[in-house]
């Protein structure tokens, strides 16, 4: 019996080095690692550094104060849209300071 390769790739569970991080967050790996050394959650494997993406994902939303998640090819983006549109609705509006006129 013939077996086939399964053409889907399943979504990485840790991404490995600078390079897939940089994707993976879509900025150039100069600034990852900058990112890395103002706390961005890596961890050092031997000569290499690994991180998940989950964990990025919460560590964005930490220093953003908003809920972030980064879309993939896999990532529902409607799932992700009705969360956003969720999380605006129940926040709290800011009030702007009224200007003093003169």
């Amino acid at each position: 019996m013939k077996q086939t390769k399964q053409t889907t790739k399943a979504k990485p569970q840790t991404l490995k080095g600078w390079r897939q991080i940089a994707a993976f967050l879509g900025e150039p790996t100069s600034v990852v690692q900058r990112w890395a050394s103002d706390g961005m959650p890596v961890r050092k494997q031997g000569r290499y550094v690994e991180t998940a993406p989950d964990e990025l994902n919460a560590w964005l939303g930490k220093e953003s104060g908003r809920p972030v998640h980064v879309a993939t090819q896999d990532a529902d983006l409607t799932a992700e849209l009705k969360r956003g549109l969720s999380f605006v609705r129940h926040e709290k509006p800011v009030k702007k300071p009224k200007r003093a006129t003169s």
